[in-house]
C-alpha cells in the first residue's frame, strides 16, 4: 500500500535535480547499513582487539577492503547529500512544512550521534582521543556532568565498556534513522513536495512513477559512479592519518579533530573560550534547525537578489567554518572561528527579518 501511493503520489512537475538528495540519502543509509552488518560480523569491540580486527577485515577477509572502504565513504557521502538537501530545504522554504521538517531534523541529529559512534569504533588514535575530548564537554553541565560522564564511559575513562555500549548504539541507531525516514515520506505525502516556485497550488502535478523514478535513478547513477571512484582511487582521502595509529591511551595527538562532516560544529565549540557556553554554541548550531518552522518565512520568490546572497553567504559561510575547525588552535584560526560562528547566527536571527521585509514588500505592491 505504502509503495502503491509513493508511486501514484502527486508530485510539482517542475521540481529540479535539487529534489534527488532525498532519495539518495535513502540509497546511501542502505548501503550504510548493509555494508556494517557485514563488517560487524568480523568486528571484536573489545579495546585489545577492535584495531585488529579491522586490519584483519581489510587483509585476511575475502573483499574485506572494499566492504570497509564503502562503509567509511558511505559515511562521507551520505552527510554530503544531507547537507545539500537541508541547504535545499532552507533555500525554498521547505522548513514550512513543518512536521515533515522536524522529523528530517531529527534524523540529521540522529545520523550525526551514529557517525560519531561509529568513528569512535576502529578505535585507532583520533577514534579514542575524539571520543574522549566529545563526551568531556558533557561534564560542563552543571552538578551533574561529571556523573554522566563516568556513566557513559561505564568507568573512570573510555575503556572496554564504553566500546562495547558504543558498538551497540551503532549497530541499532541506523534502524531506527530508517524508520525515521519512513515517517518523513509519511509526513511528505501530506503535505505535498514543495516547489522551485514556493507555491503550494495542486495544479502542475504529475505521478512520481515513471517520471521522477527514472530522474531519481540517473542521480543514483551519476553518484554512485562518482562514490566509486573516490572508494577504488582515493577510499582515505576523507579520514585522518591519526586514526591509522592504534589508540594510545599515553599520547595525545597534536592536534585533536573529529571527521570533515562534524568541522563546522567543532569551529563554533572551539571559537569560545567558556567550556559551558562553548557546548550551549554547538548545540544550537545544530538544534536551531528546529527552530526554523517558527520563522515562518514565506518569500514570494527565492530568485530575488536578497535572497540569492543571504543563502550563497550561508553556504560559504558553513564552508569556511569546515576549514577553520580543521585548522589548529592558534591565531588568526580563533578570530576567523569567532567571526564566522557569530554570522552563523546572524543568517537565522536575520530571517523572521526577512520575513517582516518581504510582507511589507507585498503590503506596498498590494496597494
Amino acid at each position: 500500500m505504502f509503495k502503491t501511493s509513493l508511486m501514484s503520489l502527486p508530485t510539482p512537475v517542475n521540481i529540479s535535480f535539487m529534489w534527488n538528495y532525498g532519495s539518495l540519502l535513502g540509497l546511501f543509509l542502505m548501503i550504510q547499513i548493509i555494508s556494517g552488518f557485514f563488517l560487524s560480523t568480523h568486528y571484536c569491540p573489545n579495546t585489545s582487539l577492535a584495531f585488529h580486527s579491522i586490519i584483519h577485515i581489510m587483509q585476511n577477509i575475502k573483499h574485506g577492503w572494499l566492504i570497509h572502504n564503502i562503509h567509511i565513504n558511505g559515511a562521507s557521502f551520505f552527510f554530503i547529500c544531507m547537507y545539500i538537501h537541508i541547504s535545499r530545504g532552507i533555500y525554498y522554504s521547505s522548513f514550512n512544512l513543518k512536521y515533515t521538517w522536524l522529523i528530517g531534523s531529527s534524523i540529521f541529529i540522529l545520523s550525526m550521534a551514529t557517525a560519531f559512534l561509529g568513528y569512535v569504533l576502529p578505535w585507532g588514535q583520533m577514534s579514542f582521543w575524539g571520543a574522549t575530548v566529545i563526551t568531556n564537554l558533557i561534564s560542563s553541565i552543571p552538578y551533574i556532568g561529571s556523573l554522566m560522564v563516568s556513566w557513559i564511559w561505564g568507568g573512570f575513562s573510555i575503556n572496554n565498556a564504553t566500546l562495547n555500549r558504543f558498538f551497540s548504539l551503532h549497530f541499532i541507531l541506523p534502524f531506527i534513522i530508517l524508520f525515521m525516514m519512513i515517517m518523513h515520506l509519511y509526513m511528505l505525502h501530506i503535505t505535498g513536495s514543495s516547489n522551485p516556485l514556493g507555491t503550494n497550488s495542486n495544479f502542475n502535478k504529475i505521478p512520481f512513477h515513471e517520471y521522477f523514478t527514472y530522474k531519481d535513478l540517473l542521480g543514483y547513477l551519476i553518484f554512485m559512479f562518482t562514490f566509486f571512484i573516490f572508494t577504488f582511487q582515493s577510499p582515505y582521502i576523507f579520514s585522518d592519518p591519526d586514526n591509522f595509529i592504534p589508540a594510545n591511551p599515553m599520547i595525545t595527538p597534536t592536534h585533536i579533530q573529529p571527521e570533515w562532516y562534524f568541522l563546522f560544529a567543532y569551529a563554533i565549540l572551539r571559537s569560545i573560550p567558556n567550556k559551558l557556553g562553548g557546548v550551549i554554541a554547538l548545540l544550537m548550531s545544530i538544534l536551531i534547525l528546529f527552530l526554523l518552522p517558527m520563522f515562518n518565512v514565506q518569500m514570494p520568490t527565492p530568485f530575488t537578489l536578497s535572497s540569492l546572497m543571504n543563502f550563497w553567504f550561508f553556504s560559504n559561510n558553513f564552508i569556511i567554518l569546515t576549514w577553520a575547525g580543521a585548522q589548529p588552535i592558534e591565531l588568526p584560526y580563533i578570530y576567523i572561528s569567532q567571526i564566522f560562528s557569530t554570522l552563523y547566527f546572524m543568517f537565522f536571527m536575520l530571517m523572521p527579518l526577512m520575513n517582516l521585509f518581504w510582507t511589507f514588500i507585498i503590503m506596498t505592491n498590494n496597494k
